[in-house]
């Protein structure tokens, strides 16, 4: 990562320029579309930030990932252990945490949704269906969106009902990515015994996940429907933030949309396959974001000189 991006932060330590470097790798070969969306419509200087943040929560995954239940628990607390250790002394034998406490200490508001989401790892670590709508809602609070928020803080405004509404926004748009993320990836979900669509909802219409058919069929369009929903109760986030990260929130808010259409469009096949826009179809919502904030850093360098 060069001077661009890490001189403004003021990360000067060579060995902490190189991991974040580091990071910056990881996340564009795992991430590579979320990479590009902030490499183009962020800020230079919040994108070590957005790395760190992105790292580390991949880093979670993978880590609590692997193995029955109880290794993963056992993972899981150690891992918060070395969590726990990075941030009371600023250093860790980890680059990934090393950056992660560095970037807390800019952005102080990372600690808090870096304890809840380790908390909300243990639903992660514990769960195996989902009862209700009930339930979903309890997940998406104790876990996805914290997980959302360790990237999604960095964005919020200072002002407190600017605040308020910028966390009740990435609520519904979380809840609509995930109830996405279980459509999408049913059939791989099935197999690992995990499905996340809830029960009481395949019950009621009778659907059998493992193969396609009409009442499978009818479950994919009740879920898209609610998905659709609070996709659309998101619609204002992008309005509450400030005009240079627009963009990439309007972007963020457009690939869900794209995901929603191509689960509509798979339907009952979901059963075996997993869906996802085509990536000619997101590289151009990417590409007219970035004539938009290209544009909008236009403007408000024509208004400063103006105004000076």
């Amino acid at each position: 990562m060069g001077k661009r991006a890490l001189d403004p932060v003021g990360v000067r330590d060579p060995r902490l320029r190189r991991d974040y470097s580091e990071q910056r790798r990881a996340v564009r070969r795992f991430a590579t579309a979320e990479y590009a969306a902030a490499r183009l419509l962020l800020p230079a200087a919040l994108l070590p930030h957005v790395v760190a943040a992105v790292a580390f929560m991949h880093d979670t995954d993978d880590r609590i990932d692997r193995g029955a239940p109880e290794e993963r628990a056992a993972a899981l607390v150690e891992w918060d252990g070395l969590v726990r250790k990075a941030f009371a002394e600023g250093d860790s034998e980890l680059p990934v945490l090393r950056c992660l406490a560095r970037t807390a200490e800019r952005h102080p508001d990372v600690r808090g949704y870096v304890d809840e989401f380790l908390r909300g790892c243990e639903r992660e670590v514990a769960w195996r269906t989902i009862a209700d709508d009930e339930e979903l809602e309890q997940y998406v609070r104790e876990y996805s969106l914290p997980a959302l928020m360790l990237t999604a803080c960095l964005l919020a405004p200072a002002e407190a009902s600017a605040r308020v509404a910028f966390t009740d926004g990435c609520h519904q748009l979380m809840r609509a990515m995930q109830r996405i993320d279980f459509l999408e990836d049913l059939s791989e979900d099935v197999r690992a015994g995990r499905p996340g669509v809830p029960v009481d909802a395949v019950a009621r219409h009778g659907a059998d996940l493992t193969r396609p058919g009409a009442a499978l069929g009818r479950l994919v369009d009740e879920q898209a429907d609610q998905a659709a929903g609070d996709l659309a109760a998101a619609a204002p986030l992008p309005s509450v933030v400030d005009p240079s990260y627009r963009p990439f929130v309007r972007a963020l808010v457009g690939v869900q949309r794209l995901r929603l259409d191509a689960v509509r469009r798979a339907g009952a096949s979901l059963a075996t396959r997993t869906s996802g826009p085509a990536a000619s179809t997101a590289a151009v919502l990417l590409l007219r974001e970035t004539a938009a904030r290209v544009l909008g850093v236009l403007s408000r360098s024509v208004v400063d000189r103006a105004g000076s």
